[in-house]
């Protein structure tokens, strides 16, 4: 006879959702990631996920290979492009951590704020969704903040809209920088994309650019593309499209790059952060 714990865990899947900012976010009550995700409930996740861009589940307990499988519900992950491993089972793992062995960091991003951008999108197949999952975290600081990129662009002037139709705008990415910089000659990859994009699954477009990756408008000057980016930078980081996340271990959040940017705050050098992310590949946007 089963445990009741067991028991529980079988159960037939179905949730609650709660939203957790007007901005965007949601999260799911009543599902354990340890557990298989059928048909039912892949459609269930999707559809929250769509509608509201971020679901959060928290006091998960997940290793490796629980989170993978979660990621790979909704997509192929990306395999990591740095050149370092994190894991000896799945490329796709990384690990967000500002510990140090023998003086050099055990994962990637380790230190500070870092600006808005959205992942991958200095590749030519950005990442559609990424996969986030806290083990340690800071007793303050380290926030992700999700700005909602569908209600920039609709509440952008007309005049603003007219600009940027049909526009694209190069992403360049430097790794080793959080922040943005002025020069962007040395990133180690860069690529055109649409300034705006439209959502393959709920065909609404949003604003596709980003503080920290996005560098030139096509088609403009210098002068006028910097002074441009600074405009939709500014509006799309407005306090009422967004939703801070304060993080607490055993949290997993998802959340779709196509139509939200993110960004991160500072947070106590001394102190340990710990998460591990999984992307999913997307599409080429449009």
């Amino acid at each position: 006879m089963e445990n009741t714990a067991t028991s529980r865990r079988r159960r037939p899947a179905g949730f609650t959702v709660r939203q957790i900012a007007p901005a965007l976010g949601a999260e799911i009550l009543g599902v354990d990631l340890r557990d298989p995700i059928d048909d039912a409930l892949k459609q269930k996740l999707l559809d929250t996920w769509h509608e509201h861009l971020v679901i959060l589940l928290r006091n998960q307990t997940l290793e490796e290979d629980s989170q993978v499988r979660f990621a790979e519900t909704f997509g192929p992950p990306a395999k990591i492009t740095s050149g370092r491993t994190f894991s000896a089972k799945h490329p796709s793992v990384m690990l967000i951590s500002n510990i140090r062995e023998n003086g050099e960091p055990i994962g990637a991003l380790p230190d500070g704020e870092m600006h808005f951008h959205s992942d991958q999108c200095h590749q030519e197949i950005p990442a559609k969704a990424t996969v986030l999952y806290a083990i340690e975290v800071p007793s303050r600081g380290g926030n992700t903040l999700f700005a909602n990129g569908y209600a920039a662009y609709e509440t952008l002037p007309e005049s603003i809209k007219h600009r940027i139709a049909g526009r694209r705008a190069l992403n360049a990415y430097d790794k080793d920088s959080t922040l943005r910089t002025a020069s962007y000659e040395n990133a180690g990859s860069s690529f055109w994309h649409p300034v705006v994009r439209t959502h393959p699954a709920t065909r609404r477009k949003a604003l596709y650019v980003n503080r920290l990756m996005t560098r030139e408008i096509e088609g403009l000057s210098r002068e006028e593309s910097d002074a441009l980016l600074q405009k939709l930078f500014d509006h799309q980081e407005q306090r009422k499209f967004i939703y801070e996340h304060v993080w607490r271990p055993g949290d997993i959040l998802m959340w779709d790059n196509r139509c939200a940017v993110h960004a991160r705050t500072d947070f106590p050098a001394g102190e340990r952060r710990l998460l591990r992310r999984v992307t999913i590949l997307g599409e080429r946007p449009v």
